[in-house]
């Protein structure tokens, strides 16, 4: 099922993300994680490249085993940055006989030996260039990344949303938040959306913090904000990791709570291929699910 024909029936998604194995371990490390993570009934599973873009070549393969043999529907995520025109054919082809209908559509980090090479040029400088090409391949929903606090990369705030629009003329039917631990900042980048005619739905990208490393990675990659909660949260428990694991799931809890009755199109839980966690997670927003997706009696 396409995730455009879900998001459309009017009630919020709740979906996980999990990343292929580092080459020095099975791929049954993976599925493993996917048997844990199954019966809680997302309703689709992203499968990224995992940190810096490796493990690419095992993403078409675990995309189309979640849908064929878990029974849950699946989206594969794209980078151009590194790809080729042939080669991004090619993986559309397969993509398409995999029986795979979603695609994340990303421009993807740009390998610091690549910055390095004045004479690289990359073949898809922009996501909203590979759309185009998926577009072309074949009837597929196509997500998009978006960034509430703004791109890394990005001139301005107002030159990250003139990108995003972009995309989304293109032909993204959907798009997917980076992380973020202020949902006020994101309420507002929600309004700015509504301000540049941008109408297509937004899914809420959540990571539960489980440890100090995590957090440090996190600010070095997105510079996300950390708001006083949150640093609160931090300082206390630095040295107790049983218990900052503790208050950072109850901290995604409440955020993703909040987004919840709030509206939000989708919850994108950020599993790290911890299921133990995301159970805990799910287990405690149930209820909240269950209200929220109630339709009302008719009268």
């Amino acid at each position: 099922m396409k995730i455009r024909d879900m998001i459309s029936k009017g009630e919020p998604t709740v979906s996980f993300e999990i990343f292929p194995p580092k080459s020095s371990y099975s791929l049954d490390t993976v599925f493993d994680t996917l048997h844990d993570l199954k019966d809680l009934h997302p309703d689709f599973i992203s499968v990224t490249y995992g940190a810096g873009g490796t493990a690419q070549s095992n993403t078409v393969e675990i995309a189309s085993r979640i849908k064929k043999d878990f029974g849950i529907e699946s989206i594969a995520h794209l980078t151009g940055c590194t790809s080729t025109k042939e080669g991004m054919k090619r993986t559309l082809a397969s993509i398409k006989e995999s029986g795979i209908e979603n695609i994340l559509a990303l421009r993807g980090d740009i390998p610091q030996e690549k910055l390095a090479d004045k004479n690289w040029h990359p073949e898809y400088r922009y996501a909203s260039e590979l759309i185009d090409d998926i577009k072309a391949a074949g009837d597929f929903s196509i997500g998009a990344a978006c960034y509430p606090e703004g791109h890394v990369d990005s001139i301005n705030k107002v030159d990250d949303l003139k990108n995003l629009k972009r995309k989304m003329d293109h032909g993204a039917d959907f798009m997917i938040t980076q992380l973020f631990y202020d949902n006020d900042l994101f309420y507002q980048f929600k309004e700015k959306l509504d301000l540049v005619g941008i109408e297509q739905p937004v899914i809420a990208g959540i990571l539960p913090v489980l440890n100090i490393k995590q957090v440090k990675r996190i600010q070095e990659i997105s510079g996300c904000n950390l708001p006083p909660k949150f640093l609160r949260i931090l300082d206390r428990y630095a040295h107790d990791p049983a218990s900052l694991q503790e208050a950072g799931i109850a901290y995604a809890v409440d955020q993703i709570i909040d987004l919840l009755s709030s509206g939000v199109d989708g919850v994108h839980i950020y599993t790290m291929n911890k299921p133990d966690a995301t159970r805990r997670i799910m287990e405690n927003i149930s209820c909240v699910r269950k209200a929220v997706c109630r339709k009302e009696p008719q009268r």
